[in-house]
């Protein structure tokens, strides 16, 4: 798996925490955000150049963090097929994977530390949606997913 991972100035410390273990785990990746801090990318540039790489399948998932997260999450989503959730914790990760099958972890720097954005990225990587539930709520998980796809069609309902 290859992921994209990138920050504005405020993830800079958790971002580059994230990729020391990425480097450790051998997982491959590409940062494409702020790579010094005497040249920092805002975060609505970070999300709208990574998001169309997730859309296109250049880049399976992705780690984007700035200050709360909300920015990046805000951005991200206006591509469709990018599902990108904004978590705060190892739980929140895990089950945005599991039951909401995002496939971009965005997080806060001024919210999680180094070490934690570092547990939250493990769990994300590792969590394969509808990982660990009851039979009916993945039956409704798929169900959920179709009426997404729908959604970002612009057919629901109609």
């Amino acid at each position: 798996m290859k992921i994209a991972i990138g920050s504005d100035k405020s993830g800079f410390a958790a971002k580059e925490a994230v990729k020391n273990y990425l480097l450790t785990a051998g997982v491959e990746f590409d940062d494409l955000g702020t790579t010094d801090l005497h040249a920092v990318h805002p975060y609505y540039q970070v999300a709208s150049d990574v998001a169309p790489l997730i859309q296109n399948g250049t880049y399976e998932k992705a780690i984007l963090i700035c200050g709360t997260g909300a920015g990046m999450s805000v951005v991200a989503n206006k591509f469709k097929g990018v599902y990108a959730v904004a978590c705060e914790g190892v739980y929140s990760a895990k089950m945005a994977r599991a039951i909401n099958n995002a496939n971009v972890l965005c997080m806060g720097g001024w919210i999680v530390g180094p070490e934690m954005a570092v547990e939250m990225v493990k769990t994300f990587l590792a969590t394969a949606w509808c990982q660990d539930l009851e039979d009916w709520r993945a039956v409704n998980m798929h169900k959920f997913a179709a009426q997404v796809s729908a959604i970002e069609d612009g057919i629901y309902g109609a």
